[in-house]
């Protein structure tokens, strides 16, 4: 794609409410020929393939060695169509460092948005409390916490009920 016809896709994107980011990666690995391939596979097989995202490329720096371990990092520029593909993007690949190219001035979101922005971001850390509860504790720790929960529904319906008790 040639500048000219980048620039134009960016301003239409950004008038209809799109968002340039550069997002900052970081990766090690104890083999250096892994690194960039990897990298190289966010970039084309995942983030450029990410729903909402118009375009996206990316330079990656060469693996320098440090105590047996190599390190590299990648900046990669992304257009999206809307904020909140956006949001969900960092959501899913938490880039070390994300840096707002376009738009420069205020950013305007619809009520809907934020709706389904709220609820996108409810759904992610539902998901990874899930992971959490299922992958990481003891059986014992669950057991526990179940039960803490139940104790602060508990609670939380006695304080409605007192709540409501005083309106009357």
């Amino acid at each position: 794609m040639l500048k000219s016809e980048i620039n134009k896709l960016t301003e239409e994107n950004i008038s209809a409410g799109g968002v340039l980011l550069k997002f900052y990666f970081d990766m090690q690995n104890k083999e250096k020929d892994k690194l960039q391939p990897l990298l190289v596979d966010l970039i084309n097989e995942r983030l450029l393939k990410e729903k909402g995202v118009v375009f996206c490329y990316g330079t990656i720096e060469e693996p320098l060695e440090f105590e047996g371990l190599y390190s590299t990092s990648a900046a990669v520029t992304i257009l999206f169509g809307n904020i909140r593909s956006a949001i969900m993007a960092v959501f899913r690949y938490a880039p070390v460092g994300i840096e707002l190219i376009q738009p420069t001035r205020s950013i305007s979101i619809k009520p809907s948005d934020v709706q389904g922005m709220l609820m996108d971001i409810s759904q992610t850390a539902d998901n990874y409390s899930r992971y959490i509860l299922q992958s990481v504790l003891t059986e014992e720790q669950r057991q526990n916490l179940n039960k803490d929960i139940s104790k602060r529904i508990e609670h939380g319906k006695q304080l409605i009920d007192k709540h409501n008790q005083k309106e009357e």
